[in-house]
């Protein structure tokens, strides 16, 4: 059976509601917009709210390639309590009812920053053995991990409540960072455990909130037609809009789109030492792709080509 072509192509960023997974949040966009062709990038938990990116027809080759992986959160961690998801949906573990001042954790969290080591919880989709975590977590089976790298650069206190012993945090850390185990680890820290109450995304892959809509955005430029929906999915080249820019010539341009290296010593505009992924523009100023400049070789490699889209 012939394929089916993609009805859409460009970005949609969703505002991910509580109570759907990541994979759910997908599932949900093929049934309103009747394509399959569909990705995300980066996954968020049931519990979590906020910047889901998702990706449509030709879009979908950008899912492995984003330029800027850091993630942000706003996260509301409750001391006193430990539970076996690290969160406040899991069943409850241990209690403590000793007092934590703001100066405690103030003075505790620059520990939490920089480049740690981070034991994945069991409730995750890290998989071992061929399994995933969560799937073993929920036949009540625990088995061994190994810390993983991970690295947090920013970790503020934006509020604190020493009566319900409840802080909200400003997370922004590299991929792969749970959370809540952050939450967690900060507790036992504190000698009181800890669990996240409730989790927001707010920027991932290079989005905010700001870029963000809804289901119901969705539903209701759906119901525009497909010229309604496709004026909320943002261009592909919107990934790359913070990378260095170049502009070819037309003969350049025809050489790029058919994947042809070219040389460095012809194209003018090159960024001076940048050995990053460059954004590529066509002499009339559309997105053609990404590359990346190969000093030694003295060619400009086409990384991937967008053109036409």
């Amino acid at each position: 059976m012939k394929r089916q072509e993609a009805r859409f192509h460009g970005i949609l960023c969703l505002d991910k509601p509580e109570g759907f997974t990541s994979f759910d949040a997908v599932a949900k966009l093929r049934g309103m917009t009747r394509q399959r062709r569909i990705g995300h990038g980066g996954t968020l938990d049931p519990f979590a709210t906020g910047v889901l990116p998702v990706f449509f027809g030709r879009a979908t080759r950008l899912c492995d390639m984003a330029p800027v992986q850091e993630k942000r959160y706003t996260v509301a961690l409750r001391l006193g309590v430990e539970t076996d998801t690290q969160d406040l949906t899991g069943t409850v573990v241990n209690r403590c009812d000793a007092p934590v001042s703001r100066a405690a954790l103030e003075q505790l969290l620059p520990r939490f920053t920089g480049d740690l080591l981070q034991l994945p919880p069991m409730y995750s989709a890290v998989q071992v053995g061929g399994r995933r975590l969560y799937d073993l977590a929920r036949q009540g089976l625990e088995v061994e991990r190994q810390p993983r790298p991970i690295r947090v650069e920013e970790l503020n206190l934006l509020d604190y409540d020493p009566q319900a012993r409840r802080a909200v945090l400003d997370v922004r850390c590299s991929k792969g960072t749970y959370v809540r185990t952050l939450c967690h680890d900060i507790g036992a820290a504190l000698g009181v455990g800890g669990a996240a109450e409730a989790l927001r995304r707010t920027e991932a892959l290079g989005f905010a909130l700001a870029d963000c809509r809804s289901f119901d955005d969705v539903a209701a430029a759906l119901q525009a037609g497909d010229e309604g929906f496709s004026s909320l999915l943002l261009p592909i080249g919107t990934m790359f809009r913070n990378c260095p820019t170049l502009n070819l010539t037309e003969p350049q341009e025809r050489m790029f789109c058919s994947g042809v290296k070219l040389d460095l010593a012809r194209v003018d505009g090159l960024p001076e030492g940048d050995s990053g992924l460059l954004r590529v523009l066509g002499a009339q100023g559309g997105f053609l792709g990404v590359a990346r400049a190969d000093r030694d070789a003295g060619e400009l490699v086409v990384v991937r080509n967008f053109c036409g889209s």
